[in-house]
């Protein structure tokens, strides 16, 4: 009995543990001719996963099985879902809901943060 109630005390100071990262863009380089990702955090209820795209490489059109939310962190990304294309630059953030088909332009070489909401 009393293991268990420790372990429980250990799940729950884990669960509520504050995960920091100064500076998202040196985790991901762009590379010529290509699209990177990583994943740089799965927390409770959320992933981060950070792209780099050199100029011209995309994301076809696909879907997500989750709500996301993406900001551009360095260069211009076009983005298409929904029937709209908007032009994605550092200082912005779009949403995609559940399901929605969308893809992803560069511009020029970029950076960008995909923010996947785990219900």
């Amino acid at each position: 009995m009393m293991s268990e109630q420790t372990n429980n005390e250990n799940e729950t100071q884990q669960s509520q543990v504050m995960e920091f990262i100064d500076d998202l863009k040196p985790l991901v380089e762009v590379q010529p001719e290509a699209t990177v990702s990583r994943t740089v955090m799965q927390v409770e209820g959320a992933n981060v996963v950070l792209f780099s795209f050199d100029k011209g490489q995309e994301l076809s059109e696909h879907t997500a099985a989750m709500p996301v939310l993406v900001q551009c962190l360095e260069g211009h990304l076009k983005v298409t879902g929904g029937g709209r294309t908007v032009d994605l630059v550092p200082g912005g953030i779009l949403h995609f809901p559940t399901r929605l088909p969308h893809a992803v332009y560069a511009a020029e070489a970029s950076k960008m943060m995909l923010i996947m909401m785990r219900h």
